[in-house]
C-alpha cells in the first residue's frame, strides 16, 4: 500500500492527541503495518511517552527542519512499541521563529518526508496544541487529519477554527488534504454530561465522527508514564480494545 501521512491536530491541549498517536501507531503496527511516528510538538510528549528523555536527545526533528542537508532517516529511532520515531524536544520551539523567513516555509516538512515514505505504510504526525507554522507544515505534508476531541462541552469550542484552517490549507497549499475523522476521547459513559456531548458530536459531525470512542481510564496515563503503548502495558483493557477498533476503522477509511 502507498504510504498514508496523517496529522493528529487539535489546537486545544489535553484532548488525548499524543495518546492517540502512540496507541493508534502501536495498533496499526500490531496489524502488520510499518509505522513512523513524528513528534512535532516542542514539549516532546510523544517522545517521552515512548520512553525517551527529550532533553538528552542530540538530534531531533528540529535539526531536520533547519538544515537543507539533513536527512530524515538520520534521526529515526526504534521504539519498544514497534513503531519508528522522529523525536522532538524544546529546541523545536525556536523553529517557529527561524522558519518564518524561509522560502516555502509551509512545505519544508513535506519535502523532508519524501525521503522516507517508501519505508512506511503510515506516518502519524503529532502536532503541537496550536494552529502554528509547525501545524501548517504537518497539514501541508499530510493526506488526512485525525481530530481528537474530549467529550466535554468546552472541548467543542474552537472546532470551527480548526476546520477553517484545514479548509484554507486545502485551498492554498494541499488540495489532497481530507478529514479522516473526528475521534471522541476521554469518554465517561457514567456521566450525563459525557453522554450528551457524545450525542451532540454525532448530530453535528455525522459520518465524520469515528464510531470508535476512547474511554476515560487511568490506564492510558499509566502506560504513557511507563513509556509504553496501552497494548503493551495492559492489552486486555477497554482502552486497548478501543484503539484496536480505531486502527481497524482508520484502515477502512484509507482511500
Amino acid at each position: 500500500m502507498a504510504c498514508r501521512i496523517y496529522a493528529l491536530a487539535q489546537q486545544k491541549g489535553g484532548v488525548g492527541k499524543t495518546t492517540t498517536a502512540i496507541n493508534l501507531g502501536a495498533t496499526l503496527r500490531e496489524r502488520g503495518r510499518r509505522v513512523l511516528l513524528l513528534d512535532l510538538d516542542p514539549q516532546g510528549a510523544l517522545s517521552a511517552g515512548l520512553g525517551l528523555d527529550p532533553l538528552s536527545l542530540n538530534r531531533t526533528i528540529y535539526d531536520i527542519l533547519r538544515s537543507a542537508r539533513s536527512d530524515m532517516a538520520g534521526v529515526v529511532q526504534q521504539t519498544d512499541s514497534g513503531c519508528d520515531l522522529v523525536p522532538a524536544n524544546i529546541d523545536l520551539a525556536a523553529a517557529e521563529i527561524e522558519l518564518v523567513s524561509e522560502p516555502g516555509r509551509e512545505q519544508i516538512l513535506k519535502g523532508k518526508l519524501e525521503a522516507v515514505t517508501s519505508k512506511y505504510d503510515y506516518i502519524l504526525i503529532d502536532c503541537p496544541p496550536s494552529l502554528s507554522l509547525l501545524t501548517l507544515n504537518a497539514l501541508t505534508a499530510a493526506q488526512g487529519v485525525i481530530i481528537p476531541v474530549q467529550t466535554q462541552y468546552f472541548a467543542l469550542r474552537g472546532m470551527d477554527l480548526l476546520f477553517n484552517t484545514v479548509e484554507k490549507v486545502r485551498t492554498r497549499l494541499n488540495p489532497k488534504l481530507t478529514i479522516v475523522g473526528i475521534l471522541p476521547t476521554m469518554y465517561d459513559a457514567r456521566t450525563t454530561h459525557g453522554r450528551e456531548v457524545l450525542e451532540e458530536l454525532r448530530e453535528t459531525y455525522g459520518t465524520q465522527l469515528f464510531e470508535t470512542v476512547i474511554p476515560l481510564t487511568v490506564k492510558l496515563a499509566d502506560s504513557a508514564m511507563a513509556g509504553k503503548s496501552i497494548i503493551s502495558f495492559h492489552q486486555q483493557s477497554p482502552a486497548a480494545a478501543a484503539y484496536r477498533a480505531l486502527a481497524e476503522e482508520v484502515e477502512k477509511r484509507v482511500h
